[in-house]
């Protein structure tokens, strides 16, 4: 498609083209709702689902794990042999039955050596796999995200600002990724060295180990006492963090209208109430996440207590050696350690569980239909195109398209009329399938629009709109938007049919002259005449025009009009204009009002009926007066 189908105001959210606000969900500035929070243990589910499209790197993780577990778990219990020995040796030695046999212990502390490096290499490679496992489902997200959107109905966009569906598309998946990347890795390698711990402690010292398991009820309980009062506020602070991108991001986009209009108080204020609800909510979620650490510190250390006294005991009994209580202390530690590094991932992961529900529930959003069984394939476009009996409403229950019925010949130049809300813009999107009618049918060339696949459908119009779109690029990069495989002789040769040649070559490097974000190194009047280029230069069978000319002077107006005549000859064009002056020679001029057609003829003959086209036409010349 050309230039319209891509088409987008920068203050009118993903309007794909329509600008003016005439749809429902109004303009770009207003908030959506704050969405709640639905299913976030279906959202985990999903999530784990997603991943196990990597089970098998998944796999190899927790084997890597496992193995740098075991020689991290064994190290203690090897070294509590050193210090049994050293005991040994010095209680010998003040007995003067012997003596400390550094052989063996220096034997003992290289094995340990050699079982902490090769921990240390299977714990590098662990991470390094989980890294590009997790970089593999944020790129997969992304893309997924990216082909989402070209599937959507416009209504989703037309009810949203820009910052809420990019969250979606950048703070949501980096969440996301951060979590897994961070916590998935993490719980794995605890959960490894719990099992692994209590093992070693059990092949030790059963009674210590059931004192120590004793305090882990006690964890748990009051970690999942804290997980549930913060999960409800992270929720909150991922959602608001999208409102706060969506406010920042349109005030950036408005800032000469906010100054204009004096709003930067209203502006601020706006700003101060989003952020205070996230403030609020970010500051108890972090604290409320920030107890698990002090908590289980203080568990863990009722452990402590409770081992040296009772390793006491059992080592006056003979029951253990010293070394075996220095190695159970530190099996207790590495037992505590993993739980409070399962707590303080808990922060992340409650982060990552709304991250992941606001992913998910923007890629299980309903999709247009985009393939059809046996659909309608046409060699060439005519541009034949009958309304009949349309009536439509965006929203069921109030109709703006009562009864619109009107047939369009092959190359006929059509202009649409009417006063503001008529349904004028509403006639194009359904004729575009942007939206589907509720009742009666629109044909193209004899065919219900319904037969055909949509982008077959919206590859036979082009369009040049109200509010122009040019993106970051050269201006030849922008024109050639409307076919790629154009030569720059017929980009040059587009721009000169628009009337843009002879000002491009005015700009500094001329084509090659870079257009920043939002175009505004160029004049609005020049936008529009890049994007008439563009729309030229695409060559489609059915033109829509949406007031085309409205940014631009009177004498570039009638160049631009004569460069539409030339350009609308032979093809079937429909001119949606308030200046009536610029529609004169239209072969059928449709006046609508209140969603219906109330008059239509050409020029001449509606200004003769003395009806409703002539009071709009008579009453611009009374204000021009």
């Amino acid at each position: 498609m050309s230039n319209g189908n891509k088409g987008n105001s920068k203050h009118q959210p993903a309007r794909n083209g329509f600008g003016g606000g005439r749809g429902p969900g109004g303009p770009g500035g207003m908030m959506a709702p704050v969405e709640k929070a639905k299913d976030v243990k279906g959202s985990i589910h999903k999530l784990i689902a997603y991943i196990g499209n990597y089970k098998i790197g998944i796999i190899i993780v927790m084997i890597i794990a496992a193995c740098s577990t075991v020689f991290n778990v064994i190290g203690p219990k090897v070294l509590g042999k050193a210090t049994t020995a050293l005991a040994t040796g010095l209680s010998a030695k003040i007995q003067g039955t012997g003596g400390i046999d550094f052989s063996y212990i220096g034997t003992i502390m290289l094995i340990v050596l050699a079982l902490y490096a090769c921990s240390a290499v299977f714990n590098f490679v662990q991470g390094w796999i989980m890294t590009g496992i997790t970089q593999k489902i944020c790129y997969r997200l992304r893309k997924e995200i990216s082909e989402k959107i070209n599937r959507m109905p416009m209504k989703y966009f037309e009810s949203r600002t820009y910052g809420e569906v990019l969250s979606r598309i950048t703070n949501d998946v980096d969440t996301l990724g951060q979590g897994l990347n961070q916590s998935v890795t993490q719980i794995i390698t605890s959960v490894a060295t719990m099992i692994g711990v209590l093992i070693m402690m059990l092949s030790i010292s059963p009674l210590m180990t059931l004192i120590v398991l004793i305090t882990l009820p006690v964890s748990v309980g009051l970690i999942s006492f804290v997980m549930k009062k913060s999960q409800n506020y992270f929720k909150t602070q991922q959602e608001y963090l999208g409102h706060i991108n969506g406010q920042v991001e349109e005030t950036f986009g408005g800032h000469l209208v906010v100054k204009v209009y004096n709003k930067e108080k209203e502006t601020v204020e706006r700003f101060t109430e989003t952020n205070d609800v996230l403030y609020d909510s970010a500051w108890k979620s972090q604290f409320l996440s920030g107890l698990m650490y002090p908590i289980m510190m203080f568990v863990g250390n009722l452990g402590y207590a409770a081992v040296a006294l009772s390793g006491g005991l059992l080592a006056i009994g003979g029951a253990i050696t010293i070394g075996d209580i220095q190695a159970f202390i530190q099996y207790v530690r590495n037992f505590t350690q993993p739980i409070q590094q399962i707590a303080q991932v808990m922060t992340q992961v409650q982060s990552m569980a709304a991250a992941s529900e606001r992913v998910f529930e923007f890629l299980g959003e309903k999709e247009e239909e985009q393939i059809i069984d046996n659909p309608v394939h046409l060699e060439s476009i005519a541009g034949a195109v009958d309304f009949n009996h349309v009536r439509f409403g965006y929203n069921e229950d109030k109709v703006i398209i009562k009864d619109f019925s009107a047939s369009i010949q092959p190359g006929q130049k059509i202009a649409i009329v009417g006063p503001t809300g008529a349904g004028k813009t509403t006639i194009v999107k359904l004729l575009m399938r942007f939206y589907d009618v509720n009742e009666g049918t629109i044909s193209l060339d004899g065919h219900n629009i319904k037969n055909f696949n949509r982008r077959e459908l919206r590859d036979a119009f082009g369009m040049v709109l109200q509010d122009t779109w040019l993106f970051k690029g050269t201006i030849m990069e922008n024109i050639r938007y409307g076919r790629l495989d154009a030569t720059d002789e017929e980009v040059i040769a587009a721009a000169k049919a628009a009337h843009a040649h002879h000002f491009i070559q005015t700009l500094p490097s001329g084509y090659d002259m870079e257009l920043n974000e939002d175009a505004s190194n160029v004049s609005q009047g020049q936008k529009q005449l890049i994007t008439i280029a563009r729309a030229i230069l695409a060559d489609n069978k059915v033109l829509i025009l949406d007031e085309a000319t409205s940014s631009v002077d009177t004498r570039t107006e009638t160049l631009i009009q004569k460069a539409m005549d030339n350009l609308m000859k032979g093809r079937t064009s429909f001119i949606i204009a308030h200046r009536l002056s610029t529609i004169r020679n239209a072969d059928l001029i449709l006046v609508m009002k209140d969603g219906d057609i109330v008059e239509q003829c050409n020029h001449d003959d509606l200004l003769e009926k003395k009806g409703s086209y002539a009071d709009l036409y008579y009453s611009q010349f009374d204000e021009a007066s």
